[in-house]
């Protein structure tokens, strides 16, 4: 398996964000299609905390070993393995990703979502309260609605600095919150930080201030959610399609409403299981083959 370190090859048909098995069930399905495909993966995500994996067909190994072995196969029928964290996703003529460690945005024709979801609980009073008030999960989507007002971004890595990064051409300031993490990148990157950690957000129909553990406040009219890594709902709700609750919205064949998106796995709720993520797959990937063919 090999890491892609120059952006030279543009003319993949379809792109996979994701490398567990609803991403490489979907691979394998273009690749035997003679689809030119690629995989975007940054780790194997919950399959790492599977020590031992009992319950699929033919395995008997941990999820850190079905999850190499999957890149492998993947890779020996010719899919490109793309080691690398997905920062952001546009459409034009085509789908375009903004990708941690390459310059140029990455087009892809096809594009499937793959990578799980988050397990990411935010015990922070006020916070459900107040989302779509103030409260917002996406600056592509919700940016607008915050023109010359103050803002703040919750995250400390490359995902947070890259919504912090949209919203300042935007809002009349943008304050990075690292919630007791390393401040170090944001200040780097020419961001005011808080490294503080959350105690609270507060206001009256929307947000007005956020509350932080030393008893200190920053009033805000927006606060927007980035902790982590992008995952494929995040994603998904930047380019459009529809979401419920924390899962991306698809067909039987795993379409989202936006042509030529798919989703596969966990991201699209239901059982939490290898059989079912590598099912997801197998469908999203043919479904992909059949929209390539008779675009």
């Amino acid at each position: 398996m090999t890491e892609v370190k120059a952006m030279a090859a543009k003319d993949f048909q379809a792109v996979i964000i994701g490398g567990g098995p609803a991403g490489v069930s979907a691979a394998l399905y273009l690749a035997r299609a003679n689809i030119k495909t690629a995989i975007i993966e940054n780790g194997p995500g919950a399959l790492a905390k599977a020590h031992k994996i009992e319950n699929y067909y033919g395995s008997t190994a941990s999820g850190l070993k079905l999850y190499a072995e999957g890149l492998e196969q993947a890779h020996s029928l010719g899919v490109t393995i793309i080691q690398d964290e997905v920062l952001g996703a546009e459409y034009f003529d085509s789908f375009m990703l903004t990708l941690k460690n390459h310059a140029e945005p990455l087009p892809a024709p096809v594009l499937i979502l793959a990578t799980g979801t988050k397990n990411i609980t935010l015990k922070v009073p006020g916070l459900a309260e107040l989302e779509g008030k103030g409260i917002s999960y996406c600056a592509v989507c919700d940016g607008f609605f915050f023109r010359q007002k103050n803002v703040a971004v919750l995250g400390s890595g490359s995902y947070a600095l890259h919504e912090a990064e949209y919203l300042k051409h935007v809002a009349a300031s943008v304050t990075v919150l690292t919630d007791g993490s390393d401040e170090a990148l944001a200040k780097a990157a020419g961001f005011n930080t808080i490294s503080t950690p959350l105690a609270k957000v507060s206001g009256e129909n929307k947000l007005a201030a956020i509350h932080f553990t030393d008893g200190s406040t920053l009033a805000a009219d927006g606060l927007f959610i980035a902790i982590g890594t992008a995952d494929s709902t995040d994603i998904a709700r930047k380019l459009g399609a529809q979401i419920n609750g924390r899962f991306i919205s698809v067909d039987t064949e795993g379409a989202t409403n936006i042509p030529g998106l798919f989703a596969a796995g966990d991201c699209t709720g239901g059982l939490m299981q290898v059989a079912k993520a590598v099912h997801d797959g197998a469908k999203a990937g043919l479904a992909a083959i059949k929209f390539i063919r008779t675009k």
